[in-house]
């Protein structure tokens, strides 16, 4: 007797961990000893938490607080906290009422595409795009619209393909900086695309969870151009706290209340402790400054020897840590690319096809928020003994 399945078993894969696994095989080896392998494949911070960060855990487990569960939508005093940095951030006056604490900007995902939409809406984004948004709306039976992106729009949606559609779309992803290009949506046309959602009952989802990793382009809130667009954050990136599972949501009005029903049922809440370790990071900017300049030396190191190992073409990267590199001219299918690669040099990076069906097997994704001094032992492999030649 075969059982049915339900759509969330026919999800495909995250590529990336089958990279990671094979980086983690190839470092415990003994062909690792002499020359570790360099990570470059996934987009975690090299360094952990900043140190106001653990200094605020050793006291609230020090402390008589029981770290139980929160209310779904957060700890009061972070919510207020998040608030803040919008005012700090982009002058914006939020109220702490529209923000909501998730699990991650992964938590906040589901729970948007459950409050906004219904089974069958469609919801454009442009590719190349991080896979599992188009995974999470599968699962959910929704419908992934995707708008090939290339230099000519900066690897971004513009006002123009989406009027362009029809019928339009009910909803539209967007992500500024985006992984894997680190590119970025001007301020107005930000501005531009949220207005012509409102306008046109198109719901807009914004990714901004690696807003502060900007690199000369301003960056800029769905918030503050429309009141019906649904912010996701995270605390993973900039703020260097990827295991603590902690982000947020900035709501309009009408969806704080039902997200607020869904993550009571789904979650109930975000970890305590994590919640308690996020207020503290809004004190730590001037740790969290200094690593970002330090991934914008890492990232001119890549810029200038990139080209010279043969790799010409690549994304603007105006924000976020990822240049994605076109890899066309070498005649190789970018995941033969990374293996000889991992294989050859010890260097992990992750292929296209994770970030673009179509087109990813012309391209690769080089993460630059490893150490500082292995993005530069990575440039000097990647020069001295060019791959795919």
């Amino acid at each position: 007797m075969t059982l049915k399945t339900g759509a969330g078993a026919r999800v495909p894969p995250f590529l990336v961990m089958d990279v990671i696994s094979a980086a983690n095989a190839l470092a415990a080896s003994p062909a690792a000893a002499n020359r570790r392998v360099i990570r470059m494949e996934v987009g975690q911070p090299g360094q952990g938490a900043p140190e106001g960060v653990r200094h605020a855990v050793a006291a609230a487990m020090a402390g008589t607080d029981p770290l139980g569960y929160t209310e779904a939508l957060g700890l009061p005093g972070l919510r207020r906290r998040i608030a803040a940095h919008y005012a700090d951030w982009y002058g914006l006056d939020l109220p702490a009422a529209r923000v909501a604490v998730t699990a991650g900007a992964s938590g906040g995902f589901p729970l948007a595409f459950l409050a906004a939409f219904e089974p069958g809406d469609t919801i454009a984004l442009a590719a190349p795009c991080y896979p599992p948004y188009l995974n999470i709306m599968t699962a959910l039976g929704l419908r992934p619209l995707l708008l090939p992106a290339t230099e000519e729009t900066g690897f971004q949606p513009t006002v123009a393909m989406i009027a362009a559609l029809d019928p339009q779309p009910d909803g539209l992803l967007i992500a500024s900086p985006a992984n894997p290009t680190g590119a970025m949506l001007h301020p107005d046309e930000l501005a531009a695309l949220a207005r012509h959602c409102h306008a046109n009952g198109i719901r807009l989802i914004s990714d901004e969870i690696y807003h502060g990793l900007t690199y000369g382009k301003p960056a800029a809130t769905a918030a503050a151009f429309s009141p019906s667009a649904i912010v996701i954050n995270s605390f993973s990136k900039y703020f260097s706290m990827t295991g603590w599972r902690v982000g947020w949501m900035v709501l309009p009005e009408e969806l704080v209340r039902p997200v607020e029903c869904l993550a009571q049922n789904m979650f109930i809440c975000a970890p305590h402790v994590a919640q308690r370790a996020a207020e503290a990071a809004f004190d730590c900017h001037a740790e969290l400054s200094a690593r970002r300049d330090a991934y914008a030396r890492s990232r001119a190191l890549l810029l200038d020897a990139l080209p010279r190992a043969g790799m010409t073409k690549l994304s603007p990267a105006d924000g976020a840590f990822y240049i994605y590199a076109d890899i066309a001219a070498t005649g190789q299918d970018s995941a033969a690319f990374c293996r000889a690669m991992l294989h050859d040099l010890h260097i992990a990076a992750t292929p296209g096809h994770d970030f673009d069906t179509a087109r990813g097997g012309d391209f690769v994704r080089f993460s630059y928020c490893a150490d500082e001094a292995d993005i530069a032992e990575a440039a000097r492999r990647l020069t001295e003994s060019p791959p795919g030649r």
